[in-house]
C-alpha cells in the first residue's frame, strides 16, 4: 500500500493534466458581453448585408478621436426599428444599391461627451463646421444637448453602390467608401446639409430624394436639418434615455 506521500504524488500526476487545462480555458475563454436590454439588438444578428461605418467609434470624426461609450464599430438599435431598417435594405439590394449606417444607438455619456467638447471652444474646422465655430454648435443646432440617438430607433445613414469602391471626398462632413452623392458628407455641421436645401446639384438632390422616399415608406421621419437622420415613427421608447455602452457581441 502506497503511502501518504506516494499517493498525494500520483493524484497530482493525475490532475496535472486536467488542471493544466483548466487553466488554459479559464485564460482563453472569450468575456461575455453584458446582455443588451429588452428590445434592442445588434443590426449585424437582424441584417448582417447593410454596411456599417461607426464613426464615434473611431478618429474619423468631427471629435478626431473615439467618443465616450463606444467600445466597438457595432451599430445596435430597438428592434422595431431594426426590422424596418432591413426592409429599406431588401429594397435597395434589388437595385444594386446598400445602406450604410454611420451612427445608430448613441449612449448619454456620449452626448455628454459631445456636449462638453463643443465647450471648449475654438475655431471652424473646414471639413467639418467650416463656417461656424466649435462654442457655436449647439447654439445653431448642429449639436444636441440630448439627443434622439439614446433612445435607440433613431439611425444616421446614407446609400452606396454595391459594387463601387472609390471613396467620395465631399467638400464638407465624412468621406466614405463607394457612398453615393448627397451633396455633403454625413456630419456636415452647415446649411447645405438641410434635407431640402437649395440649389443642390442634381444627382444629390435626387440622392437625397431617394433615401428620404425610402425611410419614409419603412416607417421613419426625417430630421430637415440633416439628410441623413432618421427616427422611426412609433418608437418604443420616446421617452426614455439608454446609457450601456456600444459593445460588439
Amino acid at each position: 500500500m502506497p503511502g501518504r506521500a506516494e499517493g498525494g504524488a500520483s493524484r497530482r500526476r493525475l490532475l496535472g493534466p486536467f488542471l493544466a487545462t483548466l487553466v488554459i480555458l479559464t485564460v482563453t475563454a472569450p468575456a461575455h458581453t453584458a446582455p443588451l436590454p429588452a428590445g434592442f439588438v445588434r443590426l449585424a444578428d437582424v441584417d448582417p448585408s447593410i454596411r456599417q461605418d461607426i464613426r464615434y467609434a473611431g478618429l474619423e470624426n468631427f471629435l478626431h478621436r473615439k467618443a465616450d461609450g463606444y467600445d466597438a464599430p457595432v451599430c445596435i438599435l430597438t428592434a422595431q426599428a431594426a426590422k424596418a431598417l432591413s426592409s429599406v435594405q431588401k429594397a435597395m439590394t434589388e437595385t444594386g444599391l446598400t445602406l450604410v449606417v454611420f451612427d445608430c444607438y448613441r449612449p448619454a455619456r456620449a452626448v455628454a461627451d459631445l456636449r462638453e467638447w463643443t465647450k471648449q471652444g475654438g475655431p471652424p474646422d473646414p471639413q467639418w463646421y467650416p463656417t461656424v465655430e466649435r462654442g457655436d454648435l449647439i447654439a445653431k443646432g448642429y449639436v444636441g444637448e440630448f439627443s434622439s440617438h439614446s433612445r435607440g430607433s433613431t439611425v444616421d445613414l446614407a446609400i452606396a453602390a454595391m459594387d463601387k469602391k472609390s471613396t467620395i471626398h465631399p467638400a464638407c462632413g465624412a468621406a466614405d467608401i463607394g457612398t453615393l452623392d448627397f451633396g455633403t458628407g454625413f456630419d456636415c455641421f452647415d446649411p447645405a446639409s438641410e434635407t431640402a436645401h437649395r440649389p443642390l446639384a442634381a444627382e444629390a438632390a435626387a440622392n437625397r430624394k431617394m433615401l428620404l422616399e425610402a425611410m419614409r415608406a419603412a416607417g421613419f421621419r426625417n430630421y430637415a436639418r440633416e439628410w441623413w437622420h432618421f427616427t422611426l415613427v412609433g418608437e418604443p421608447f420616446p421617452k426614455r434615455r439608454f446609457d450601456f455602452p456600444v459593445t460588439a457581441n
